[in-house]
């Protein structure tokens, strides 16, 4: 049960762009817990297997999201950090991979935009 007057982001524009959306989408209107949030996105694509011929077959994604909110009336500030890890597969063609790749991170993204959600309101009702 918050509203979100402005949100900061630095880091991985489309990451930011989604989870900023996420989290517009659950906040309510016109509430009296009025937030102000800054969030921090890492995205780090690591070699997770190779075969024989030491071609790659699978990469890793790792996400890290900080994410640093204050309420209006209160003079707290609150941080939360969140991790998510990923993998994908190689495939035949490249465009075939760039879409595995955008899938898991679009799966990644969802996953982090609910532990936010559940973290902030999990430290509004603590306040």
């Amino acid at each position: 049960d918050f509203s979100i007057q402005e949100i900061k982001t630095s880091g991985d524009k489309r990451i930011n762009f989604k989870i900023k959306n996420n989290l517009l989408n659950s906040a309510k209107k016109n509430d009296q817990n009025i937030l102000f949030i800054n969030l921090v996105t890492k995205k780090a694509k690591n070699i997770k297997e190779k075969n024989i011929k030491n071609e790659i077959t699978k990469y890793e994604i790792s996400l890290n999201v900080n994410v640093m909110f204050k309420l209006i009336n209160s003079d707290t500030d609150h941080e939360i950090n969140l991790s998510n890890k990923g993998s994908y597969l190689v495939a035949d063609s490249y465009s075939t991979t760039l879409n595995n790749e955008k899938k898991i991170i679009d799966d990644l993204i969802e996953n982090i935009s609910e532990k936010i959600l559940k973290k902030i309101s999990l430290k509004l009702n603590d306040i």
